[in-house]
């Protein structure tokens, strides 16, 4: 099953990095946040994956053409125009990293590479959010029941405390969101069937707008829902959250 990773938007929001590269290159202990996405999967025994590349795309596209030269010894023989790597890399993945546009919309994206997935079901992911999301477990849902398109529904975060107030507005009491107050909000890690590529118009369709609305209206979008970690890294704050989980030597979102 091939997994498609959308990766070609501007990061705006985490501009102190993405001024200098894309989002999906921002580092989490000294590894691009792309790389911990694909080991997600990787440990779910998902390998092929399939990159929408777009803003800054050369730079993703180095990244894995010269992943070796970047992570391994290597031996470069002049005479006999011979390069020689060393180790034994745990990473067999195969990747296809497509330039579907600077300006195209994530709908748009997943349509631009309609043309490499052939017929079968396939692993969307945002290229900028982790989690210990049991990949296996949402793909065996989504075959159990059917339907066009499975997402992985994630509690609504609640990142502010509630101050509760007497009559006086004296502080009474102080305590943090209840788990899920808010409800259940997309969390990536959609599993698909290449139909829902109709209902993608083009370019400008945002995924996350007509395509899931419609499908939701013709009864063809199902949630699975995970209450385990997520998290996307759209500001520096949740960038500098990650890498306090990294560094602490049990980054939840570990999967192997």
């Amino acid at each position: 099953m091939k997994v498609v990773i959308l990766a070609g938007g501007y990061g705006t929001r985490l501009s102190e990095e993405t001024d200098l590269r894309p989002k999906p290159l921002v580092e989490i202990g000294s590894r691009p946040i792309i790389w911990h996405i694909m080991k997600i999967y990787e440990a779910a025994g998902f390998t092929d994956f399939i990159i929408c590349c777009g803003y800054k795309s050369a730079m993703i596209k180095s990244y894995f053409v010269n992943y070796f030269t970047e992570n391994y010894d290597i031996t470069v023989d002049l005479a006999k125009n011979d390069v020689a790597f060393h180790g034994n890399p745990t990473e067999k993945w195969k990747i296809t990293m497509v330039d579907t546009g600077l300006e195209t919309m994530t709908g748009g994206r997943i349509k631009r590479v309609r043309d490499y997935l052939g017929d079968e079901t396939f692993c969307l992911a945002y290229g900028d959010t982790v989690a210990d999301v049991d990949i296996n477990a949402a793909v065996n849902f989504h075959e159990s029941h059917g339907k066009k398109a499975t997402v992985t529904a994630v509690p609504s975060p609640g990142r502010f405390g509630i101050l509760e107030l007497d009559g006086d507005k004296n502080v009474s009491g102080f305590y943090e969101k209840p788990f899920n107050e808010m409800g259940w909000i997309n969390g990536g890690f959609f599993v698909l069937e290449p139909s829902v590529i109709d209902y993608i118009d083009g370019d400008e369709t945002i995924w996350e707008r007509a395509p899931l609305e419609d499908l939701s209206k013709d009864g063809e979008l199902v949630a699975y829902q995970h209450t385990g970690f997520w998290q996307p890294m759209d500001t520096l704050r949740d960038k500098r959250e990650l890498e306090m989980h990294w560094e602490s030597g049990h980054a939840p979102w570990t999967m192997s």
